[in-house]
């Protein structure tokens, strides 16, 4: 029953963390424009995605337009877009296979061996797409970072972390709890299911010499006498256990 609740918690996690990577993934708000120095009006904000980049005017309108060319992206964002995928192809994996192993569902039954293993392989998978995420947004979070802190570019080409970052963030955290959930706790329930004898060092024991074999006495057991069993056959028997009222046909012959 412990169980069944930890996988049903894991399984709504995991598909928090998928959701919000699925979000972090589409949505535009990777790299935000930073507005310092002295310009503190503001009328304009850029962002920018993995998928387009974006123009908010006024906070009133804005205008997104898709990227012509995957390689007009910078490397950080071509490689947050392939890792991202991949989060989102695992992560959706390994909820389908981990649906087929929870005790609650039919799938596979009377084993409950191949069903610990299918969520294990389950949870592997999300936690590595929970690697991939962490990757994807920790390494443009770097990028931008380090690109505002270079005095070798202006104000307007300075970047600050924009909301996909950390919504990816939190989606990674989830993902790896789900995971775990998974993993662990079908480790232990198969651990539990194993006895276990432990030999403490500690303790006395004595040498016993081996002690030479002594030859046993024999013992006849009696055999029993076989019986005689009834034997049919066309001429008449002359044993007879009782007797009988008839004269036979051989005294009948002596008495003549």
């Amino acid at each position: 029953m412990a169980n069944s609740a930890l996988e049903i918690v894991g399984l709504l996690l995991t598909l928090i963390g998928l959701i919000g990577a699925a979000a972090s993934t589409g949505m535009p708000m990777w790299r935000v424009t930073a507005f310092i120095g002295e310009n503190i009006i503001v009328f304009e904000t850029r962002y920018e995605g993995l998928w387009m980049n974006c123009y908010r005017q006024a906070n009133i309108r804005m205008q997104c337009k898709v990227y012509d060319s995957i390689l007009a992206l910078p490397s950080d964002l071509q490689a947050s877009r392939g890792l991202m995928c991949c989060a989102l192809a695992l992560a959706g994996l390994g909820l389908l296979i981990a649906l087929l192993g929870m005790q609650c569902t039919l799938c596979i039954q009377n084993n409950d061996q191949a069903k610990r293993m299918v969520l294990i392989v389950a949870g592997s998978m999300i936690i590595i797409a929970c690697i991939c995420v962490l990757i994807a947004v920790s390494w443009a979070g770097h990028v931008i970072i380090r690109d505002f802190y270079n005095p070798l570019l202006i104000d307007a080409q300075r970047r600050e972390l924009g909301e996909a970052l950390y919504i990816g963030w939190v989606a990674s955290a989830f993902l790896l709890i789900g995971g775990c959930m998974f993993v662990c706790c079908n480790v232990q329930s198969e651990d539990k299911g194993l006895e276990r004898y432990r030999y403490a060092r500690t303790s006395d024991f004595v040498n016993y010499p081996p002690q030479p074999l002594q030859p046993q006495q024999l013992v006849v057991l009696p055999q029993t006498q076989p019986q005689f069993q009834p034997v049919l056959s066309r001429h008449p028997s002359t044993n007879y256990s009782y007797h009988s009222r008839y004269p036979s046909v051989r005294s009948g012959v002596a008495y003549l």
